[in-house]
Order: structure tokens, then sequence, then C-alpha cells
């Protein structure tokens, strides 16, 4: 695979790929229902009874 060619697929084929990703990952992280796991999230490290030991 000549560079010229790699470069013309990370040019099309690539961006594409990595919009599709940025978007995805961003609809799965501002989803209906993920409030309550974020604030569960943001509080473990306070949360006493799961510590282990």
């Amino acid at each position: 695979m000549s560079y010229e060619t790699l470069r013309h697929f990370a040019d099309s084929w690539g961006l594409v790929f990595m919009t599709v990703t940025f978007l995805t990952l961003t609809g799965w992280a501002f989803r209906r229902g993920a409030r309550k796991h974020h604030d569960a999230a943001a509080r473990m490290i306070f949360d006493e009874e799961r510590i282990d030991g």
C-alpha cells in the first residue's frame, strides 16, 4: 500500500469513521437514563460502604 493510497483512505473513510465514532460515543454519554449512572459514579468515591477491607 503506497503513501498516496493510505492518505486518500484516511482523508475520506477515516474521517467518516472518526465522525461516526464521535457521534456514537457522545450519544451514549447523553442517552436517556444515563444521569443516574453518572451521578452514582461521581459519588462512588465518597461511599464508605463500597470500601474493601
